[in-house]
């Protein structure tokens, strides 16, 4: 089987965290006239985006993904640096020379209120991104990203003849319905938690048992688990208990990951998707989406805690790092 090309957004999080509430620093009366400044205690600075949480995991398991992200030149190299060293071959990244790496600005209060700020940056050029040079690539993801990128690489895929994994998520409300409806109807799998495929049917009128009758549908849940969606019926699988619960970023694209994963080692549905809820206990249990780590021992010694049986022949390709 040919390689994972993973398309999406490559991000850092800034992360502030301020000991107050934002209700005392902010009069409802005079919104109009906002005007308010935060000194925070704690800073952090972590490595998020789709694309590039997704193809993290995916090298933790075993594979070499190819991250097809948009960057920008003079920051990402310690970035990919990390990257590298767990297994994700960045040479195709997009790296401008225009533009800064997108940067999420996150300031939370003592109330776990947000105020967010995001500057997206090189993603903006992911729609020069081209796929069509790459060799030996059998699947494809295209996962949140510049809404004309994202068209660009639905359309790249088939041209591939890759399969297509599709995971339009928070990009949802910002795509055109033409290119939403392309991404769904060549999707081979389409992943999403229930409130973006709810998105999907109130934007294009494709309930999941429309989308189920040509694709594998997997819908998340958080932790009431997930359900796989085929035309032969519906699979549940319940989430895995974390061993401690700290932030639940990035999550979701650990699923993907595991899943995909799965599912390219010719795992039952079922299999894959008890696989990919076992990694994604990982993430829940560390700060931010790539701030997990685990090795193949450890992922087969949770999914049979959770299962009652060793996920059989999941972990051999590759091994996990």
């Amino acid at each position: 089987m040919g390689r994972i090309a993973v398309t999406g957004s490559v991000a850092y999080d800034t992360i502030m965290v301020f000991p107050g509430h934002f209700r005392d620093h902010i009069l409802p009366e005079r919104t109009h006239l906002l005007n308010v400044s935060f000194q925070v205690e704690q800073l952090e600075r972590r490595r998020g985006g789709t694309a590039a949480n997704i193809s993290y995991t995916l090298a933790l398991l075993g594979e070499r993904p190819l991250l097809c992200g948009a960057v920008g030149a003079s920051d990402f190299d310690e970035y990919a640096a990390a990257l590298e060293a767990a297994g994700v071959d960045t040479s195709h990244a997009l790296r401008s020379a225009e533009t800064g790496t997108a940067t999420c600005y996150i300031t939370t209060d003592l109330d776990d209120n947000q105020i967010t700020a995001f500057f997206s940056g090189a993603m903006a050029h992911a729609r020069n991104l081209d796929l069509r040079d790459l060799q030996d690539v059998s699947d494809v993801v295209v996962a949140a990203d510049d809404p004309r990128g994202m068209a660009r690489h639905v359309d790249e895929c088939a041209a591939l003849g890759a399969r297509l994994t599709f995971a339009p998520a928070q990009q949802i409300p910002s795509m055109d319905d033409g290119v939403l409806q392309a991404g769904l109807r060549a999707a081979w799998l389409v992943v999403g938690n229930d409130y973006e495929l709810e998105m999907i049917r109130e934007r294009t009128g494709l309930t999941v048992s429309d989308l189920s009758a040509h694709a594998t549908v997997a819908v998340t849940h958080g932790a009431a688990g997930s359900d796989l969606h085929t035309e032969d019926g519906v699979i549940s699988v319940p989430a895995v208990p974390a061993g401690r619960v700290v932030d639940p970023t990035g999550a979701g694209d650990a699923y993907i990951a595991g899943l995909l994963a799965g599912f390219r080692r010719e795992a039952s549905l079922e299999a894959a998707g008890r696989l990919a809820a076992t990694v994604a206990s990982f993430v829940v249990e560390e700060r931010g989406p790539q701030g997990h780590s685990f090795d193949a021992t450890r992922v087969s010694e949770r999914y049979e805690a959770a299962f009652g049986e060793a996920p059989a022949g999941l972990l051999g390709h590759g091994g996990a790092a």
